[in-house]
């Protein structure tokens, strides 16, 4: 195809000023360099899907005039950085353009191998989280570009720059899913917890595709709501078998979680990839801005056996549900490690910002003795420690704790931070010997 007039004008000029500012702008044998790969640090952000989308290898199949594409780095320091795409277009000539900081970059790209190409320099005004924003401005092949990653120098980069550095471990997928965040709650560890309850409310709007807002989370499993889809909202119990696989199949006969009863409409079945052993769900259309109420009970077997059973609450009933009651095999234990989290599921979901509160933990012995769980722990996932991604925060609201995670956000809470909420107004309504 065949460049119209007005395009081979701005083509000109534009490769004029590209070989200008690459010339002015070399990179010493002093600078600090850093090699974002778009692989694990970009997203498609604009509302299509077609004509382009995002691998292991960055920016690739780009068809699509329409096509946004969003890159994430946080700056840890003030001062200019200076980009160049690394990127290949395999026919013809492309103008792309690159905005960050409010200013925009036009470039003219060409060449079948790739190569790295100079866009320019901007001012790192503060420190936190740039988005570079990577659009089409014309072409003259079928394909815009394939890019595989962004290289940045200046005196902005150091290094506690953040982004996610590499694929090794399969960072490029937990890095585009984002930080889980934990609360990780405190209590005399001595004591024989049979009862774990705890209230969980998401903001509006908070309710993002991809989330998983834990309330109940112990040493076996753990409890709690999910948005899987659009249309669908899942109540999620699942017990780990104690054989170590990702793989349900591959569990032995005597490994297996049993499953010893559910309740009215409520799935249950095996779970892999993440560990593996039972799992239940009741789909229920939960709500942004309501409070749901959710507890766990655990009883070990003279058997070796551990039973761990699973309530649910939600204000729009106004009673308690079953969910399910699991058997774990080679268990002889109560309620430990208890722990609530927050985490994003789907990789394409991961800028967005999310938030949950827990309103009310409490843990209950044998004896109907109640205490309340009014400190924690903030601690993050490997994607966080490893300074891949530092949107992630955890602290106090009101009477709640509260944690939120993904959206590229600056203000973030220190790993291992301690958190302590004001008591609560009283003991669980809950009356156990009435439970279905």
């Amino acid at each position: 195809m065949k460049f119209n007039k007005a395009f081979a004008a701005v083509a000109i000029i534009l490769l004029a000023l590209s070989y200008q500012g690459f010339a002015a702008s070399p990179i010493h044998n002093t600078d600090t360099i850093i090699t974002v790969p778009l692989g694990g640090n970009s997203w498609r952000t604009d509302k299509d899907t077609l004509g382009g989308n995002i691998s292991n290898d960055g920016i690739v199949n780009w068809t699509n005039p329409n096509a946004e594409y969003t890159a994430y780095v946080r700056f840890a320091k003030k001062g200019t950085v200076k980009l160049r795409l690394n990127l290949k277009v395999p026919a013809g000539e492309s103008i792309l353009s690159v905005t960050a900081a409010n200013q925009t970059k036009q470039l003219l790209v060409t060449g079948a191998d790739f190569k790295d190409h100079y866009v320019g320099e901007w001012t790192v005004n503060d420190t936190g989280y740039i988005a570079f924003k990577i659009k089409a401005q014309n072409k003259s092949g079928a394909v815009y570009a394939d890019i595989n990653n962004m290289k940045l120098t200046g005196d902005a980069i150091d290094k506690h720059t953040a982004y996610v550095k590499d694929n090794e471990g399969d960072f490029f997928y937990w890095g585009r899913r984002g930080p889980s965040v934990h609360l990780s709650y405190i209590y005399p560890e001595k004591e024989n917890i049979e009862w774990f309850y705890n209230e969980v409310t998401v903001p509006k709007k908070n309710d993002v595709l991809g989330s998983y807002f834990m309330a109940c989370g112990f040493g076996e499993g753990y409890f709690g709501m999910q948005v899987n889809s659009s249309t669908e909202r899942h109540i999620l119990f699942s017990v780990w078998s104690p054989f170590k696989t990702d793989d349900p199949k591959k569990i032995p006969d005597d490994q297996k979680i049993k499953m010893l009863k559910k309740g009215e409409n409520v799935h249950t079945g095996e779970f892999g990839n993440e560990g593996s052993g039972g799992q239940s769900y009741l789909l229920y259309n939960w709500k942004a801005g309501n409070t749901y109420k959710f507890l766990i009970n655990a009883k070990p077997g003279a058997d070796k056996y551990t039973t761990y059973t699973a309530w649910f609450f939600a204000p729009e009933e106004g009673h308690w549900r079953l969910i399910a009651s699991f058997s774990r095999p080679n268990t002889n234990t109560y309620l430990k490690h208890l722990h609530s989290f927050l985490e994003n599921f789907e990789p394409e979901q991961g800028t967005h910002a999310r938030k949950v509160q827990f309103n009310n933990a409490w843990i209950g012995d044998g004896n109907g003795k109640w205490t309340e769980l009014n400190k924690a722990k903030f601690t993050i996932d490997n994607t966080g420690a490893k300074g891949y991604r530092m949107d992630y925060s955890g602290g106090v609201d009101g009477k709640s704790f509260y944690l939120r995670n993904c959206g590229f956000f600056n203000n973030y809470t220190p790993r291992n931070t301690p958190l302590e909420r004001p008591f609560a107004d009283g003991v669980p309504n809950v009356i156990v010997d009435k439970l279905p």
